[in-house]
């Protein structure tokens, strides 16, 4: 399904891969949680995105089918891939992935809050006051 975005004149693309293999009522439940998933990723990455759904079925000598889905979002910058998601019930395991996608977003595009960078700054004075450079022989961590 591709949406226009006219402020960027740019396409969203959000792919499906393997939606034949579900009934129609299942389809609909892809659908409507993708593309709310969607939009939420979208917004914490403030940047377009395109994402593919991949929906796998094993049907063995039972009545019960079991989804495995795997989900690649493509960011102009990363790519990032969930595939940790495999449930007996099909929302269940579209909800797992999502959250995973989500977690790995907010993962690596967190800002660095535990060290504040005025660390960095110093680091040259730093240098100059604990003799770093050897030139003094061995480190004496007196001042000049």
């Amino acid at each position: 399904m591709k949406k226009e975005v006219p402020k960027y004149g740019t396409q969203q693309v959000l792919q499906f891969v393997g939606l034949n293999s579900l009934t129609i009522e299942e389809q609909d439940a892809v659908s409507t949680i993708a593309t709310k998933e969607y939009e939420k990723a979208q917004r914490t990455l403030k940047n377009t995105l395109s994402m593919v759904v991949h929906i796998k079925c094993y049907e063995k000598e039972g009545g019960k089918k079991k989804y495995s889905l795997h989900i690649r979002a493509i960011a102009p910058t990363r790519i990032i891939e969930s595939c940790k998601s495999h449930d007996w019930d099909l929302v269940r395991a579209l909800h797992k992935s999502f959250q995973d996608i989500h977690h790995q977003i907010a993962h690596l595009f967190k800002g660095n809050a535990t060290r504040p960078s005025t660390l960095n700054k110093d680091k040259a004075k730093r240098r100059h006051e604990f003799n770093l450079k050897g030139t003094d022989g061995p480190l004496t961590g007196s001042k000049k």
